[in-house]
């Protein structure tokens, strides 16, 4: 679909002058509207505001693309109009938009992501922007993006012949975290660069649509070599045997003659796919914390839909059970057939969660044999069924953390192990994969956790027993709350986090009215695991600029896992940044527990967050406490996060 296809004369506005973003986002609904694009205005102009919400949709060089997906929408359209005088719209580099496009896309399908996609490579050439801000007409403006578009997405380019298929000197591959803007400026700038220099360039883009543009092995065997520009890991081994570079996505849109012409002057490395950690580390610049980094992404971007949906479908069991009248005891979640279903599917997806962590964050180190060793090192760290060392416990969890460490050490061991069966005969190569790599990896990853889990054990029940021996002095009822609350975000699941729920929970069945002191100290055990999640939320809204586009994207669900008392919602902030959001929120989560025992709140069911508000005592003052305890955790992460540049 061509993107005139989808803009007519009356939806351009020619020298707009609005006050500010809010009201170019007026006039550009008001286009919209009047074209006939939209069913309910006012529902669709709720969604470019959410989006807006997210992160700024200015890309830079006076120009910025608002658009969303929603139901409000007829058929996919877009608006636009022009700014002589520029309009501040947030914009990464600073500078005042005087060029607006806004995209209207329906629920089904991805056209606002092509139609994005093809404007992001089309503004890329500032002589083209230059005349759409000039233009004196809605006709002159439709025909400068129909030449644009027709000279750089001519028909026949759809279906290359043979002679071009394997005929591009160099290829590339760019991707960027949220795959959408950066992934098609880099692809654009080196395809640019190439047609410049002369040199035939192809450009495979690792988008939020998929990739697009796929390399092919005849195209790969052909080459003089690969630039991959991306911030995420992307599939390598079809590039053995051929020189690669490998550098970050800025430098795709930056420095693509430079990048282009390492490759034709023979100076990038040859790639073996057995090396691929090394080979994909050796971007241009990166610091060893960088590199750390990435791995880490790649672990935290492909477990966060399993934390997300999984605690949605979580606190959905618990609204059904509230609704329902169901018993607020140990089995509040599951009273209902319902309720128990929406349990089971919530807790298959966490369950999931720290092996997908650990896999792909070692996937990301030892490419696709690392695997293996990831995720069942993160299955170890979830279930805990390692041999117990002496005085330990054979069934006990690391958890969270416990996950972080095997993907790294798993993915480094299996690194190892790859470059130790380099100078294997030859006639081994083909069951190196299928056999060697994966009966030694699950070996190592299996004798590694019995040393990690163990440990883990020893100190779970020593944390335990000190803990149930303290909550039994009344005086000392305030402090030990501050430490049960504060040690449920230390690890958010893993033995810090169960020691206090456990303690909390073994508590709760011996309080009576004269003695509430299990019941107190449930309350901040609830409280303190509610904070993390709620703080994470409040920062990435109050506090943008301290997180990424997809930090900010995936924040406010985190109210709604942090009411729900699901703690692990706040898991991928802690292991993007967990130097700055454990501490942040171990103390939010301190203060609240404090707070609540000195209140005097009571809890006499073990679980529900917000939907066993009957059972809590003191309700106000509660959530009073969980107010406070939020906000002095986002305080602090505003504190400690450093701003984005």
């Amino acid at each position: 679909m061509r993107i005139t296809d989808l803009l007519k004369k009356q939806g351009i506005s020619l020298g707009a002058s609005p006050k500010d973003k809010r009201d170019a986002i007026d006039q550009l609904v008001a286009l919209h509207e009047k074209c006939g694009n939209l069913k309910d205005a006012a529902a669709y102009k709720e969604g470019i505001l959410k989006r807006e919400e997210m992160g700024t949709t200015a890309i830079g060089m006076e120009v910025a693309i608002p658009h969303a997906k929603s139901e409000a929408v007829k058929a996919p359209a877009l608006t636009a109009i022009t700014v002589p005088s520029g309009v501040n719209y947030d914009a990464p580099d600073g500078n005042d938009c005087k060029l607006i496009f806004m995209i209207a896309a329906t629920l089904d399908g991805d056209v606002h992501l092509e139609v994005l996609a093809r404007l992001m490579q089309m503004l890329m050439h500032e002589d083209f922007t230059a005349k759409l801000k000039a233009a004196k007409s809605a006709d002159e403006f439709l025909k400068i993006i129909d030449d644009q578009e027709a000279k750089q997405f001519p028909e026949e380019a759809a279906a290359p012949t043979e002679k071009e298929k394997s005929g591009y000197r160099v290829l590339a591959v760019t991707a960027c975290p949220t795959g959408i803007a950066h992934t098609y400026m880099a692809a654009e700038a080196l395809a640019k660069a190439g047609a410049e220099m002369g040199i035939t360039v192809k450009v495979e883009t690792n988008g939020s649509g998929g990739a697009k543009n796929v390399l092919t092995a005849e195209e790969i065997a052909n080459c003089d070599g690969i630039i991959i520009a991306a911030d995420k890991s992307v599939e390598t081994a079809r590039f053995d045997g051929k020189p690669v570079i490998s550098t970050k996505v800025a430098d795709g849109i930056h420095k693509p003659e430079e990048l282009i012409n390492k490759i034709i002057n023979g100076e990038a490395p040859v790639f073996h796919s057995d090396k691929k950690a090394e080979a994909s580390d050796a971007s241009d610049g990166d610091s060893f914390g960088r590199k750390l980094y990435k791995h880490l992404m790649n672990g935290v971007s492909h477990m966060l839909p399993f934390v997300v949906a999984g605690g949605i479908f979580i606190a959905i069991a618990f609204l059904i059970d509230s609704f329902s009248g169901v018993a607020q005891d140990g089995g509040f979640g599951t009273g209902t057939p319902v309720s128990s279903w929406f349990m089971f599917i919530g807790k298959a997806a966490f369950g999931f969660m720290l092996p997908i962590l650990a896999g792909f964050i070692a996937m990301s180190i030892a490419d696709r044999p690392g695997l293996l060793v990831g995720f069942v090192g993160g299955a170890l760290a979830a279930s805990g069924n390692t041999f117990a060392a002496p005085g330990g416990d054979g069934n006990s969890v690391s958890g969270f953390l416990g996950a972080l460490l095997a993907g790294f050490i798993a993915g480094w061991l299996m690194k190892m192990v790859m470059k130790a069966c380099d100078n294997f005969p030859r006639a081994l190569e083909g069951i190196k994969p299928v056999l060697i790599y994966p009966l030694v990896g699950l070996g190592i990853v299996g004798v590694m956790m019995c040393a990690v889990n163990p440990v883990m054990g020893i100190i779970n029940k020593g944390m335990q027993d000190g803990i149930s021996a303290m909550a039994k002095n009344t005086a000392l009822i305030v402090p030990v709350c501050a430490l049960l609350a504060g040690m449920m975000a230390i690890d958010m699941g893993g033995p810090f986090n169960k020691a206090a729920y456990v303690t909390a929970t073994g508590l709760l069945a011996g309080a009576t009215v004269d003695e509430p002191g299990g019941w107190i100290i449930m309350g901040a055990v609830m409280v303190g695991g509610m904070v993390p999640p709620i703080a994470i939320a409040l920062s990435t809204t109050i506090f943008r600029n301290r997180w990424s586009a997809d930090e900010r994207k995936n924040g406010p669900v985190n109210f709604v896992m942090g009411l729900s008392f699901v703690t692990e919602g706040a898991i991928p902030y802690a292991a993007g940044h967990p130097l700055q959001v454990i501490p942040s929120c171990v103390v939010g989560s301190a203060a609240a527990g404090a707070l609540s025992a000195l209140f005097g709140c009571t809890l006499k069911a073990p679980h529900g967050g917000i939907f066993v508000l009957p059972t809590i005592g003191n309700p106000l003052m509660y959530f009073l406490a969980l107010a406070v305890g939020s906000v002095v955790g986002m305080l602090m992460l505003a504190i400690l996060m450093k701003k984005k540049a």
